[in-house]
C-alpha cells in the first residue's frame, strides 16, 4: 500500500505546478496559450486535497492569470474583458475541479461499500451440499462422520439460533397427548391441569 502523502507536500506541489504554468505561461507571451495545463493542478488539488483546495487553486490560477495578462502587456479594449475573461476561467476551473472531487468521493464510497460487502460475505457460510440427514430423529451426518442435532449444526455453520416452539398441527397433537397422558386421580386431588379448550 502506498505511504500516505502529507497534506502539506501536496499543497505545496499544487502551488509550484500553478506558479510554473503561469510562468510558462508568461514568458511564452500570447502566441501560445497555456489555459488547458491549469486544469493539471486543478485535478491533483481536487482528488487528493478536496473541493475546498481545487476552489482555492482555481482562485490562485483566477489571480495568476490576471497578473500573467497584467504584467505581459496585454491590453484589451475595455479592462471588462480582462475580468470577463479570469472570471470565467476561474469558473471553469472551478466546475472542473468541483466534478473532479465528486469522482473521488465517488470513487472512495464505491471502494467503502465494497469492503463492507466483501466482510459480510466472509462472515456468511453457505450450505452448497446434500446434507444426509436421519428421517426419524433429523441429526445431520457431518464430514467428521458425527451425528449431530439439527439446531448444533446449523449453530456451527452459521449464525443461526433457534427457538423452540409448536407449528399449528404439532401444538394441537401435544395438547391432545398431555389430555390423554393427564396422571389418574390427579383431578380428584386438584392438581390436574386441562389442556383441552
Amino acid at each position: 500500500m502506498m505511504k500516505e502523502i502529507a497534506p502539506w507536500t501536496l499543497k505545496g506541489a499544487v502551488i509550484a505546478g500553478v506558479v510554473l504554468i503561469s510562468g510558462l505561461d508568461w514568458f511564452s507571451g500570447h502566441d501560445l496559450s497555456f489555459f488547458a495545463f491549469y486544469f493539471i493542478p486543478i485535478a491533483f488539488a481536487a482528488w487528493h486535497l478536496g473541493f475546498r483546495f481545487a476552489v482555492i487553486t482555481a482562485l490562485l490560477i483566477g489571480i495568476a492569470w490576471f497578473c500573467e495578462d497584467l504584467f505581459a502587456g496585454h491590453h484589451y479594449f475595455t479592462s471588462l474583458y480582462e475580468v470577463w475573461n479570469t472570471t470565467t476561467y476561474s469558473a471553469a476551473y472551478i466546475v472542473f475541479g468541483w466534478a473532479f472531487s465528486k469522482q473521488r468521493q465517488m470513487l472512495d464510497r464505491e471502494r467503502q461499500v465494497a469492503e463492507e460487502l466483501r466482510r459480510a460475505l466472509s462472515e456468511i457460510t453457505i450450505l452448497e451440499t446434500f446434507l444426509p440427514i436421519c428421517a426419524e430423529c433429523k441429526k445431520i451426518h457431518d464430514n467428521d462422520g458425527e451425528w449431530k442435532d439439527l439446531e448444533v449444526y446449523f449453530s456451527q455453520h452459521s449464525n443461526t439460533q433457534f427457538t423452540h416452539g409448536y407449528c399449528p398441527e404439532c401444538g394441537k397433537l401435544a395438547l391432545e397427548e398431555a389430555d390423554t397422558t393427564a396422571m389418574p386421580g390427579a383431578e380428584d386431588a386438584g392438581d390436574a391441569v386441562s389442556f383441552s379448550r
